[in-house]
């Protein structure tokens, strides 16, 4: 699952306020975890957990279905590595595939979020659109998410 084999699509990072321990209790649910900033990214008008277990969710978007699995959390004191799999079925029009990277790193302002997005296939037209025109949005949007629902 390392990220640096598979092509980089898009970096970034932000600054949360909050403590590491906010981090680390958000992702003992997954589940909630992926549905709450999933619900908060620009579009999205419902999300539905529908099934969670060991190393995977599936939810239910208005846009969608997306399957995150092969869910990896490396804890330590001063950080959190989450890393996953994730198949997003846009209905029939476009479906992706991505390795997601977050990187959460205690820091005097509360937590530094890096995010890689790497190894993104999404085939026909509009994936191609969405491959070449998208990553900054989407990347940012993502960020975003997760910045607004640490810091609730």
């Amino acid at each position: 699952m390392a990220a640096a084999s598979k092509s980089v699509w898009f970096e970034g990072s932000n600054q949360i306020t909050c403590d590491l321990a906010k981090v680390q209790s958000s992702i003992e649910n997954p589940g909630m975890l992926f549905t709450g900033v999933v619900s908060l990214m620009p579009g999205i008008t419902s999300v539905a957990l529908v099934e969670q277990g060991k190393g995977f969710v599936v939810i239910k978007t208005n846009e969608g279905q997306m399957t995150r699995s092969n869910i990896v959390v490396d804890n330590t004191a001063d950080e959190l590595v989450l890393e996953f799999d994730e198949e997003y079925q846009a209905g029939k029009a476009v479906t992706t595939n991505a390795h997601f990277l977050h990187e959460f790193t205690k820091n005097a302002g509360g937590v530094e979020h890096r995010m890689v997005i790497s190894g993104l296939s999404a085939p026909g037209v509009l994936g191609f659109f969405y491959k070449n025109f998208g990553k900054s949005s989407m990347g940012k949007a993502f960020l975003g998410s997760y910045k607004a629902y640490l810091e609730k």
